[in-house]
């Protein structure tokens, strides 16, 4: 009996699962349930337990129309951050770093604009509060370099926002600086300190990390709920944005957030996860409401992090690019929520109903600019002209009108439509109702005035023929 007793209690723990556990067959149910219902082509999805590994797949479509698998090599944007972090933390670790050493010390040609930059330390960069930021020093629309060495020296002109360490400001170029820092301590490139220091030693064999987005980086960007394929268009990547890995990869980096993974100690993992008192930015991490998590945004892809506080890491990499909302983080955060037991439902992007409305909004306008075209003639004045033309006004300005919008991020035309393509179609539709109703208000206060014109000589001509004639008559 009590053999018995001990073989069935075997088979209990063998068959258990942890509380609020999701089989795969949930996570994978409730992920192509989401592609479904939403319309996004693809995504690949890392799930661990602890030291395990729940799930890694690959669900949809890539750009080119093959199958999204577990090892399809995707950009992973700004979870790269937490990765810049971890080498810096190794070096500290070493003795070789200080994170609490001015940035001066190992880089003595990092020089501002704003002589305060002396005072911005490692530690600074890597919790977002140097004082750099999108509002002072636009990194988006100014020319991009192509080296770390680079994107050092040309923040010789960058103002300060704040003064260093009082305010978060989320910025590329801090880690951007912070990746310059790890090459120039570690004597080799950074690409290179990843891979034998990273990458290797961690099992993750298909990461790696670029300056630029390579040839073939293919995504998609949203236009009334409809995916279009699109290149990445060129801009800076490394060391803040620029890894690029698979499902399997990054369902080992999850497991390396537990005690990390041989390559850090378990006190500088929980360093690298715990922000300073009244923040929730940490070093490459942002901690909110118990879950540690950072996402990323590429114009073509997204990508988002997430740990649980019972043991869960997720990680997604979705294959459209940044709008108003990051479609990764709306799938992780479905998914974070599945593994705790809820039961989440799939909503559509905010970004989609936006353009839903948008869309509406320009089709109104279409059908008003023919009322004003067969109206056009009544009542011609003036100051009718102002009213239709005021669209054009946020069109021009809109990449300037979005930076305000998103705290300062001011990209370019290009980089808008990549962000809101439905917004720019929708605002041209109006602007070119307004144009075209102006015109025929124009047109018809031009008409109506040279009409006047020949009127007026004519009542001219006849008064002084009827004068002519009194006067002939009274002689």
């Amino acid at each position: 009996m009590t053999r018995l007793i001990l073989v069935l209690a075997a088979l209990l723990l063998a068959t258990a699962t942890p509380a609020h556990a999701a089989p795969p067959r949930d996570i994978d149910g409730y992920v192509r349930a989401y592609l479904d219902h939403t319309g996004l082509p693809g995504a690949a999805v890392a799930v661990t337990h602890g030291p395990d590994v729940v799930r890694v797949a690959g669900y949809g479509h890539d750009a080119a129309g093959g199958p999204m698998t577990a090892s399809t090599r995707l950009p992973i944007a700004s979870l790269s951050k937490s990765m810049t972090a971890f080498a810096a933390l190794q070096l500290a670790e070493a003795g070789r770093l200080n994170l609490d050493e001015p940035v001066t010390r190992y880089l003595p040609d990092y020089q501002l604009a704003d002589p305060r930059g002396g005072k911005i330390t490692v530690r600074m960069l890597l919790d977002q509060t140097s004082g750099m930021a999108d509002s002072a020093f636009p990194d988006l629309k100014l020319s991009q370099p192509h080296t770390l060495a680079e994107a050092v020296t040309r923040l010789r002109d960058a103002p300060l926002a704040s003064e260093p360490g009082a305010e978060f400001h989320y910025h590329n170029p801090n880690y951007e600086v912070a990746a310059r820092i790890v090459e120039v301590v570690a004597g080799q490139p950074f690409a290179g300190y990843l891979t034998t220091r990273l990458f290797a030693p961690l099992g993750m064999t298909a990461s790696t990390t670029v300056d630029m987005p390579p040839p073939g980086t293919d995504g998609y960007v949203r236009a009334f709920g409809i995916a279009v394929g699109v290149s990445e268009p060129d801009w800076f990547t490394g060391g803040s944005h620029g890894v690029l890995s698979t499902a399997e990869d990054l369902a080992k980096w999850l497991r390396a957030q537990q005690d990390g993974g041989g390559v850090l100690s378990p006190a500088s993992v929980r360093l690298a996860h715990t922000p300073a008192p009244g923040r929730d930015y940490a070093l490459g991490w942002t901690v909110r409401d118990g879950r540690v998590s950072h996402t990323g945004d590429w114009f073509s892809h997204t990508a988002a992090q997430v740990l649980l506080p019972g043991g869960y890491g997720v990680a997604v990499v979705a294959n459209t690019g940044m709008a108003l909302d990051n479609e990764a983080e709306l799938l992780a955060r479905d998914l974070a929520n599945l593994l705790e037991g809820g039961a989440p439902e799939p909503g559509l992007p905010a970004g989609v109903v936006a353009d839903r409305v948008l869309g509406a909004v320009a089709l109104v306008a279409a059908g008003l600019a023919v009322l004003g075209v067969r109206r056009a003639r009544r009542n011609p004045r003036w100051w009718r002209l102002v009213p239709p033309l005021l669209p054009l006004v946020p069109l021009v300005f809109l990449p300037q009108l979005l930076g305000w919008v998103f705290a300062g991020r001011r990209g370019t035309y290009v980089q808008v439509l990549h962000v809101w393509p439905g917004l720019v179609a929708s605002l041209g539709v109006v602007a070119l109702a307004g144009l075209v109703v102006a015109t025929a208000r124009a047109r018809a206060l031009a008409s109506g005035t040279r009409r006047r014109d020949p009127e007026e000589s004519d009542t001219t001509r006849g008064d002084a023929r009827w004068a002519s004639a009194n006067r002939r008559s009274g002689s």
